[in-house]
């Protein structure tokens, strides 16, 4: 059960548990930098015009075809 838990997933996408965790926590914080910056965007849109789209597309691109 632990097994299945904590190691089942990050070895499919080729990390020991630490790796995937360091990959997700930074993962985690590029996500709320895009949030932070659409929400100033939603303000004042002449601010952060294209910075939440570009984090997102470039968070996509590193992940979409891991674990395959």
């Amino acid at each position: 059960m632990m097994t299945r838990v904590f190691l089942d997933h990050p070895r499919k996408v080729d990390e020991s548990y630490l790796e995937h965790a360091a990959f997700a926590a930074r993962f985690s914080g590029r996500l709320f930098l895009a949030a932070m910056a659409a929400a100033v965007h939603a303000v004042i849109p002449c601010l952060f015009e294209k910075t939440a789209s570009r984090i997102t597309a470039d968070l996509y691109h590193r992940t979409h075809n891991r674990g395959r």
